[in-house]
């Protein structure tokens, strides 16, 4: 009897496959680097190829590692980076062009137009969210408008849109399921949270042919079966979640006034704000936590772009490090008060700032900087980012005193320490860094009677490392306004030629 359930967590930079028994106990984890493509200043691309093929050789290899075959697997659980926006034809699953991916600004100067022509509200009135080119609308415009024979096609039902989740459905089912779930639909801004389906009103605005859409589902439910003659046997798809809802739910913040943060390639704290649609006054996204028998939570997010990644632009571009850990141990050598500050705009800034343009700086150099002081910068730059979004989120109405915090930036106990002592919170680390891929599997073990309900999850949940702050706030508070001061000189810079 199948027994075992198999997690998906396609992420922007690595593609995981992760095995888990009925008392969701991690058997077998294996994990692929994906590459990002950068194509034109701003632009951000990967191969959908590349995309499809480490999830399908993370799932060979992580059922050769556990010994077990396909038909051991009693279901799978799908998460995914969100927002990433791709396009296929219907007939042959073959891709029109790279994917697109999230922290792609090319549209910014449509989502400007939009705000230029007051769009804004309407916009987070009906999704949640802001006009930003960060989404999936304005991405899948400029593809109908820029590839050849794209608007043609799309207008006789030809091709087939879809963020990495219904990529990957359509890929594991043989092409035979188009669908997506509730999660991911909210962050297209194609998607009415109130209404809970796709609007026609903004398909109009972008100019969107409905026949490209994904039919949405709940976050739990029979998604479809895989193709046999991929694995050997037929594995039922039972959950599909965006990343961020995913983490969620595996740090077990099922109560309205809930929240984490997750540190991956970005940062994304969300807040569970149970069934009550809080609209923000300061900048932070609206949008659907998961819905189940057509149920819908809710929850508040704050986004960050460059988290992990900036530890990665040390590594790959400056030769700083040579792994991401190294990170730890040269911070070390430095402290919060050094004249150096990042402010990692590599792709624009996000919450509360909403700046897609804005280019990356480091301030207050010296001939004493070295490798020391620019790690020390760069994990203190997330953590000034953490107090931006923890900021706007106390505006809104809700205080978190209490942070749980999961990813791959946790493993550094240093920065842990820094983001306690410098957003002034308790930090409570997850037993697992990879909650993400825990809150997907969750749902399918929901699914199949393993757990009777939602709350079950705090059975498993577990606290591992936890700080206090220990700088005073008197000094945290005089660093975080240097920060501000650094990012509004930053906005107001003008390196126009």
């Amino acid at each position: 009897m199948a027994k075992y359930i198999l997690s998906i967590d396609q992420g922007t930079t690595s593609s995981r496959a992760i095995l888990y028994n009925k008392a969701l106990q991690v058997i077998a984890c294996q994990q692929q680097e994906l590459p990002l493509n950068y194509p034109k200043p701003g632009w951000v691309e990967q191969d959908p190829e590349q995309i499809w093929q480490t999830v399908y050789h993370c799932i060979i290899a992580v059922l050769h590692q556990a010994g077990i075959n396909a038909s051991d697997v009693a279901g799978i659980g799908i998460t995914n980076q969100r927002e990433t926006t791709l396009l296929w034809h219907r007939a042959t699953g073959k891709v029109l062009y790279p994917a697109i991916v999230w922290q792609d600004r090319r549209s910014s100067k449509q989502c400007q137009q939009l705000k230029d022509q007051g769009l804004d509200t309407l916009l987070q009135q009906k999704t949640g969210l802001l006009a930003d080119p960060y989404f999936s609308a304005t991405k899948l415009a400029w593809l109908l408008q820029h590839v050849a024979g794209a608007k043609q096609q799309a207008e006789n039902a030809e091709l087939c849109f879809g963020t990495v989740d219904s990529y990957l459905l359509w890929q594991l089912t043989g092409g035979k399921v188009h669908a997506t779930d509730a999660s991911n639909a909210s962050r297209t801004l194609l998607f009415n949270i109130h209404s809970q389906c796709w609007d026609d009103e903004l398909l109009k605005l972008f100019d969107i042919p409905a026949t490209l859409l994904p039919e949405v589902k709940d976050n739990a439910g029979l998604f479809g079966l895989t193709d046999s003659k991929l694995f050997g046997a037929a594995i039922p798809v039972l959950s599909m979640i965006g990343d961020q809802q995913a983490a969620l739910l595996g740090q077990a913040c099922v109560s309205a006034g809930m929240s984490k943060s997750t540190y991956g390639t970005g940062c994304f704290a969300v807040v569970n704000t149970g069934e009550n649609i809080i609209s923000s006054q300061h900048k932070l996204l609206t949008t659907v936590a998961w819905r189940l028998n057509g149920n819908c939570t809710y929850a508040l997010e704050g986004s960050i772009f460059m988290a992990g990644a900036t530890v990665q632009w040390l590594r790959d571009k400056l030769g700083v490090i040579q792994q991401a850990s190294e990170t730890e141990a040269l911070a070390e050598q430095s402290h919060y008060q050094q004249t150096e500050l990042l402010i990692p705009a590599f792709t624009g800034l996000g919450t509360p700032y909403w700046q897609p343009e804005i280019k990356a700086a480091l301030f207050g150099m010296t001939r004493d900087t070295g490798r020391a002081e620019l790690a020390a910068a760069a994990l203190c730059s997330v953590a000034y980012q953490s107090r931006d979004l923890l900021t706007a989120i106390a505006q809104d109405g809700i205080t978190v005193d209490s942070l749980r915090v999961d990813g791959g930036m946790t493993a550094n106990r240093w920065y842990l320490q820094a983001l306690s002592d410098l957003t002034q919170t308790e930090i409570t680390r997850c037993h697992t860094t990879d909650a993400t891929a825990l809150g997907a599997a969750f749902l399918a073990a929901l699914q199949l009677g393993y757990f009777s309900c939602l709350n079950n999850i705090e059975q498993i949940w577990q606290a591992g490392w936890q700080f206090q702050p220990q700088l005073p706030a008197i000094t945290a508070d005089g660093l975080y306004r240097r920060w501000q001061r650094a990012v509004v000189a930053l906005t107001t810079l003008d390196l126009s030629v």
